[in-house]
């Protein structure tokens, strides 16, 4: 009995220690088996072996040169701009700027022309002094102003070779564009400093307030951006990333931060072109005192027009008032061009010459009609 047991555990024993290796050999043919599989996949990966494209990365590296060598170029044609002569550098500093006027010009001709702001120059005929790249300083004479548009053309008195910028086109800019400005944030000491943003937004209109804090004027179709733009900066340019000048800085918003403003370089030049043509711009003028539908809500809300520029005041002995135009005329055409802005019938004026005959087509108690005015010159 006792020997049949013991058969019975010795046999017992030998079909579990049978299990256990069979248990083991599975194992190891289950591990042997994923290991294949896994080792097979391994080498059946598609890697994406594909080199790094040379060509593209030569081409970014030399549009970004491309973008620092123009940013050089036209800050060497950057100048500042003061009513004072020989200014020492110590008091170049931003109680000197709002003192004294210090500000930033960019030149635009090879016959010596810049431009800055009225509210840096003066009046024409004004002497402003003129710091060049190299630090040479030299008188200029303001040879047209406009306080209305914050512009005025100087012309550099000297016979050196001066570098020069070129005029972009502000009507072709778009929204989200890059730009730069380049300026005199802070007078000498931060002389020729580059800002870098974009177009946050076009044809702005802002009040214009006078000493006693009334409105005096507006100003019409500003380019802002987000660029910095601080004290000094005032009559540098406003550069897309061909090197083109597309505005000119004119003001901060003191109330906002981010916000800068600039004219559109287009304003300006039919007057740059006769300037370089004639060696002396006369400007002609209709005579008359007119708002866009833009600026025309800040006078009366009752006021609506689809388009054309209202006429709230004649200069008296004008071309305007000469030929019949009446004080709450709107003017939609002038020579057949459409006027959408204020800007649009200056311009077309800046164009022409004294004593030149315009048509006009006016819009009367809702009644239309054709105008010839004989334009006189500006006084």
């Amino acid at each position: 009995m006792v020997r049949n047991m013991k058969r019975y555990y010795t046999g017992v024993h030998n079909e579990h220690s049978v299990l256990k290796i069979l248990i083991k050999l599975i194992a190891v043919f289950i591990i042997s088996t994923i290991s294949i599989a896994l080792y097979d996949m391994y080498l059946n990966i598609n890697v994406d072996s594909t080199p790094i494209d040379s060509e593209k990365t030569t081409a970014v590296e030399e549009t970004e040169k491309e973008i620092y060598d123009t940013l050089e170029q036209v800050s060497s044609s950057v100048v500042g701009v003061s009513k004072l002569q020989n200014v020492d550098s110590s008091i170049f500093s931003l109680e000197a700027v709002e003192t004294y006027n210090l500000g930033t010009g960019i030149m635009v001709s090879s016959q010596g022309y810049l431009i800055t702001n009225y509210h840096v120059s003066g009046n024409k005929l004004s002497k402003c002094y003129i710091t060049l790249e190299d630090g040479e300083e030299y008188t200029a004479q303001v040879v047209w102003t406009d306080s209305n548009l914050d512009l005025s053309i100087l012309k550099l008195n000297t016979t050196k070779q001066i570098k020069y910028a070129n005029l972009g086109d502000s009507d072709s800019l778009r929204i989200g564009q890059t730009v730069y400005a380049i300026g005199n944030p802070l007078g000498i000491e931060f002389q020729k400093t580059v800002t870098h943003g974009i177009i946050s937004a076009l044809d702005r209109t802002i009040k214009i307030k006078n000493e006693d804090g009334e409105v005096s004027s507006y100003m019409e179709e500003l380019i802002q951006t987000d660029a910095s733009v601080n004290a000094g900066n005032s009559g540098g340019p406003l550069v897309d990333e061909q090197g083109n000048i597309i505005g000119i800085t004119t003001i901060k918003i003191s109330e906002a931060e981010g916000i800068g403003l600039s004219i559109p370089i287009n304003i300006i030049k039919p007057i740059i072109k006769k300037l370089e043509e004639t060696g002396r711009f006369e400007e002609a003028s209709l005579g008359v005192y007119v708002y866009d539908k833009e600026a025309i809500q800040y006078i009366s809300s009752s006021l609506q027009f689809e388009y054309g520029v209202f006429v709230t005041e004649m200069v008296s002995g004008g071309a305007g008032k000469l030929a019949g135009i009446r004080v709450g005329d709107i003017i939609e055409e002038i020579d057949g061009i459409k006027l959408n802005k204020i800007n649009d019938l200056r311009r077309y004026i800046y164009t022409k010459n004294i004593d030149d005959e315009v048509t006009l087509k006016v819009l009367r108690n809702k009644q239309e009609m054709e105008i010839k005015a004989k334009l006189t010159r500006k006084t």
